[in-house]
């Protein structure tokens, strides 16, 4: 496991942004474990964060000009973003949509540079159902923007249907829209952490059992 995905792990643990125990996910399963990137809830966590998806896309090689946060978690990850790249000496213009449409005063569902003309990277903390991604990408599409590639902190690395298919939610959006989507870490990253950390040890076992339920083959 490289030092990007160690240390983002790390990060996480300490902000709570990564928790152990029983939790009921949207989907109903329950979960050996959560996360949370609402719990980067501070200027040094989220910049810690932010040098992370850095760090995760260069290694990555994606060409861009533009970030896109989906509402709402992916606005302050992909404004951290933002910052950090300028604090890295490259000045990046940011975008982010509405739920709504507002009416009034500039309207529309879109807030932040134009769209039109631009190489897009779409920011995001997680895929879960695709459901967000794939409005995300329309909205983009629309204004005139080209999506190169998402980014996501945490690849669950989880079939959305195990009795249909063993692919995870981010494989199907890659597959789907023929684009790359890059995670900073996955379950398998945890899995190492877990095996190497005598704190975590306890719960290698669940997270196993868990990925042998719902575990994507093709990310595995």
């Amino acid at each position: 496991m490289n030092d990007t995905r160690t240390r983002f792990l790390k990060l996480a643990l300490d902000a709570d942004a990564l928790r152990f125990g029983e939790f009921t996910l949207k989907s109903g399963r329950t979960s050996p474990y959560f996360f949370n990137a609402g719990r980067f809830d501070s200027g040094a966590a989220l910049a810690g964060l932010a040098a992370c998806y850095a760090d995760a896309i260069d290694a990555a090689g994606l060409e861009f000009d533009l970030l896109f946060g989906p509402a709402y978690k992916g606005i302050p990850l992909a404004t951290a973003l933002a910052c950090e790249y300028a604090r890295r000496g490259r000045d990046l213009p940011v975008a982010f949509n509405r739920k709504e449409a507002k009416a009034h005063g500039e309207g529309g569902q879109l807030i932040g540079a134009p769209l039109a003309g631009r190489r897009v990277l779409v920011v995001d903390d997680v895929i879960t159902a695709g459901t967000a991604i794939r409005e995300a990408l329309s909205i983009i599409g629309a204004a005139g923007g080209t999506v190169v590639g998402i980014v996501i902190a945490l690849d669950r690395q989880e079939a959305v249907d195990p009795a249909r298919s063993r692919r995870s939610a981010a494989q199907t959006v890659a597959t789907e829209h023929g684009l790359p989507v890059v995670a900073v870490a996955s379950l398998a990253d945890l899995l190492a952490l877990a095996g190497d950390n005598p704190a975590l040890a306890a719960y290698r076992g669940q997270l196993l059992a868990y990925r042998d339920a719902y575990g994507s083959d093709a990310d595995a």
